[in-house]
Parts: C-alpha cells; sequence; structure tokens
C-alpha cells in the first residue's frame, strides 16, 4: 500500500492524476483561500475518497513529546486553541521533501506569525517508516537546523503493529498521506486544508489579511 516517493514526499496513498481545481481547494474557509493549493507538487492530488479530513472538526492529539522553541519539555492542545487559526506542519526527519519544501514553509509561516495572538503553529514528526531515521531526538535537532521558534512534537507510530498499519495517531487521526503534510484548522476549530502543499507566500498574505 506504501508508495513513497525516494525524489521527494513520503507517501502512503495512490495519487491521482488531474484531480480539479475544486478538490484542491481549501474549503470552508473562503473562497480567497482556493488559490493556496496551486503549490501541490507536479499538480498532484491524493484521491479525494482516500486521505483527510477537510470540513470536519479538527481532532485532538495527544503526544508524550511536545517541545517549546527552547526545547523545554511542553504540551500543545488542539482544543485550546479555538479561536486562532491553527497551522500544523506534518514531516519526517528523513523526508526528503520535507527539507525541500517542508521546512522552507514551515520557516516563512512561522517568521511571520510565531508571536501572533491568534495564530497557533506547532510541527509533528508523524513517523509511519524508518524508525531509526525519524527519532525523538531528531525533532529537537531540526527545531535547530531550521531555527524555528515554535512547538514542536513526535508522533512515534507502531512499528510492530501487529495489523501492519504502522501510521502514528496524528495520520490516522487527520488521515494524512505522507510528509511533509499540512493541516489547516479555522478558528471554529474546522480543518479548511488537509493536503501535502500551498504557496506559502499566498497562504502568509491571507492569513494575514484575517487576522490583522
Amino acid at each position: 500500500m506504501k508508495k513513497i516517493n525516494p525524489g521527494g514526499n513520503h507517501r502512503l496513498y495512490p495519487f491521482a492524476d488531474g484531480v480539479d481545481s475544486k478538490r484542491r481547494s481549501l474549503l470552508a474557509a473562503g473562497a480567497g483561500l482556493g488559490a493556496l493549493a496551486t503549490g501541490l507538487c507536479s499538480g498532484q492530488a491524493v484521491a479525494q475518497s482516500s486521505y483527510g479530513v477537510q470540513g470536519q472538526l479538527a481532532s485532538e492529539i495527544e503526544l508524550d513529546y511536545w517541545i517549546d522553541h527552547n526545547g523545554e519539555e511542553t504540551r500543545f492542545s488542539i482544543d485550546e486553541q479555538r479561536g486562532k487559526w491553527v497551522f500544523l506542519k506534518c514531516f519526517q526527519n528523513w523526508c526528503p521533501g520535507c527539507h525541500s519544501s517542508g521546512f522552507p514553509t514551515l520557516q516563512k509561516f512561522s517568521a511571520a506569525f510565531h508571536d501572533h495572538p491568534k495564530v497557533a503553529i506547532a510541527a509533528i514528526q508523524t513517523v509511519f517508516e524508518g524508525f531509526q531515521a525519524n527519532t525523538k531526538d531528531d525533532v529537537r535537532k531540526l527545531q535547530l537546523q531550521y531555527d524555528l521558534p515554535i512547538i514542536m512534537g513526535h508522533d512515534p507510530g507502531d512499528k510492530n503493529a501487529a495489523d501492519g498499519d504502522h501510521r502514528s495517531q496524528t495520520m490516522k487521526l487527520y488521515r494524512t498521506g505522507g510528509t511533509p503534510w499540512l493541516i489547516l484548522i479555522s478558528p471554529e476549530g474546522q480543518v479548511v486544508y488537509n493536503n501535502f502543499k500551498v504557496d506559502a507566500d499566498e497562504l502568509i498574505e491571507y492569513i494575514g489579511a484575517l487576522v490583522a
């Protein structure tokens, strides 16, 4: 079932070419968000029936490992972010696409909004493969490498899963398709975007207008 693109993103699900623009839109947040989906890799998207909880209320994510920007243990609650835009970036240390596009997007968005009272940002290592290469220690290393002033977490998955489903909790709750992955949650707690990639500059411009 797992399909990995060794040159870029690490993906779980088969891809469908030619998915129409409506399926790539950031639904429920207004028509202006639709343009942000233009950053999807190679014009492709995961088959709509195969992924995502777009339009649904965001689920709480309960992890044992969260660190603040100083690397100190902390906590992060989706439920407690109501009233804010929530930007969740999912990654794996060994994912080439995370380093080429995922972390640069995260850097840009974090630089713009990490201290904004109406925006919450967190990055989560959502492991479903390469367990020895995507460790808890790597979370802090990446935080330092990319100078990220945000909360980061580690969702380890289950390498010994009897049913062969090694996906982490976040991946199951949000039906993500791999890494890097972006989950955008509205102030009302609704998932309005759930896919691989957006245009970072357009996203920053749009959210900036909403929280000004």
